[in-house]
């Protein structure tokens, strides 16, 4: 989303011209035609997401050592203008913040990660939590409301192991 805004953007310190292109993501008209700002919004927290608040001293420290001082400052302009644009657009009027990944991908560029690796990395993160979700949902036999799960695995019979 940052290369397209980049690109489409001509003065990225200007908040009416960033803004207008968070309307166009919003409207499906940029960048993948999804019609998301990601990494705004979290399903918990609507006001504000506690990591993302700790998350973000750390990466403003790791900018400023980068010398990426100006791409934070796109990146907290856009943290700032988002909600109140989502809220517009959307009419969610809850609240909607920066969750933890919102700042994630900048920090993978600031430590020369492959782009290639951004999505592996955030799964990783993630496996563990996904699987107890999984496990609880089988456990408690669908009473717990979760997207669809649709495995991808075929069926193998579980081997014990000592029989590996």
């Amino acid at each position: 989303m940052m290369n397209d805004l980049k690109k489409n953007v001509s003065d990225l310190k200007d908040e009416e011209e960033v803004g207008r292109y968070l309307d166009k993501l919003l409207n499906k008209e940029a960048f993948d035609h999804k019609g998301l700002i990601y990494g705004m919004g979290h399903a918990v927290y609507s006001l504000s997401d506690p990591r993302a608040q700790v998350f973000k001293s750390f990466v403003e420290k790791l900018a400023m050592e980068k010398g990426r001082d100006d791409d934070f400052a796109l990146y907290a302009m856009i943290e700032r203008l988002a909600p109140q644009i989502i809220a517009g657009e959307r009419h969610i009027f809850k609240g909607v913040s920066a969750n933890v990944d919102f700042y994630s991908g900048f920090v993978y560029s600031m430590l020369d990660i492959p782009l290639e690796l951004y999505t592996p990395i955030f799964a990783i993160a993630r496996i563990v939590g996904w699987s107890a979700h999984r496990i609880e949902e089988l456990v408690n036999v669908d009473k717990i409301i979760r997207p669809a799960y649709d495995s991808v695995m075929e069926p193998r019979p579980y081997v014990h192991f000592a029989e590996r």
